[in-house]
């Protein structure tokens, strides 16, 4: 332990950091020519942590940036808290290298790009999540919503459902729009259903947690829907406990379809069918965009589009 507190050879790289993440462990400080620089400070915004995705991608990008000596300022934003354009001030006011956004702002088509386009005239590196804008000079990384949406259905139709709907959030945010998009393709391929009849199958919510998931698939269970589509896997389970609430079993007479895959939510009753977001994909290649950026070396301003993947569960079965 002497020859790695004094920085000694003789030492494998293996036993020196096994020593130093002890003392960091047991709370004792490194001494100052062992503590790492930091390659600076990295603004992380992300919206509330209630739904687990997003302390997924939160975790994802601050041990990538880690890897690369930066160090993560997670910034989280709730209802009535400190805003998004507070903190980027704060962040603004600590110097930041850069910022990575997610699911922020840039998402919502009602809101105003210029806040994105300032950072990058600054210039600060940004990469923006799950969303995108033409108009912002900015790496942008997202999820194939309308792959979703078409995905989730054709499952749906391959098991029998006709009356297959869907659930999300308002419609103003780009990442639902799409998804609508691809229901919509898939329901008139698939299912070969006229626009007018399409719409009655559409249900948003002001919310992407249970509440909005129960209210919307309320509504869509008066109509006769056996098949649901769902913007997030906590609207699914606010979907499951709709239907329970009627005396419905899932999947015996209702088969619901989640989004994201967040965390734990194979474990739920039944195990949930969702469409599975590729996190440690586009957190990783986030980071990467905003590292080089922040090197000089900038990454192309186009939006990295990822492919969700398809994972069946329990909640999905046979149209009753």
């Amino acid at each position: 332990m002497s020859r790695v507190l004094n920085d000694r050879p003789g030492v494998s790289s293996e036993t020196r950091q096994a020593v130093l993440t002890a003392l960091d462990v047991l709370g004792y400080e490194r001494p100052a020519r062992l503590r790492k620089r930091s390659a600076g400070l990295v603004g992380l915004v992300v919206p509330e942590l209630e739904n687990p995705i997003f302390p997924a991608f939160a975790q994802v990008i601050e041990t990538s940036l880690a890897q690369q000596g930066f160090t993560p300022v997670l910034c989280t934003q709730t209802v009535g808290g400190v805003t998004e354009d507070e903190y980027v001030e704060m962040l603004l006011d600590r110097q930041v290298s850069g910022i990575v956004f997610v699911s922020a702002l840039h998402a919502d088509t009602s809101s105003d790009p210029d806040r994105y386009k300032k950072l990058v005239a600054r210039p600060l590196p940004i990469v923006l999540i799950n969303g995108y804008s033409p108009s912002i000079e900015a790496p942008f990384v997202s999820c194939d919503d309308r792959v979703a949406g078409d995905l989730a259905v054709t499952h749906l139709a391959a098991l029998g459902h006709q009356r297959i709907g869907l659930i999300t959030g308002p419609d103003r945010f780009l990442p639902v729009q799409r998804k609508i998009e691809g229901y919509r393709a898939a329901m008139k391929r698939v299912v070969g259903l006229p626009d007018r009849q399409i719409d009655e199958l559409i249900s948003l919510s002001l919310w992407f947690g249970v509440e909005g998931g129960d209210a919307a698939a309320s509504r869509l269970l008066d109509r006769g829907v056996t098949g649901f589509v769902c913007g997030s896997d906590l609207m699914a389970l606010g979907a499951i406990r709709a239907a329970r609430q009627r005396g419905l079993q899932v999947p015996r007479d209702v088969s619901i379809v989640g989004y994201d895959d967040s965390p734990l939510i194979a474990f739920t009753d039944p195990p949930l069918t969702t469409m599975r977001q590729p996190v440690q994909a586009m957190a990783v290649a986030a980071v990467r965009a905003l590292v080089d950026e922040i090197k000089g070396h900038p990454a192309p301003h186009s939006e990295y589009i990822f492919r969700p993947e398809l994972v069946v569960r329990g909640s999905t079965t046979a149209a009753p």
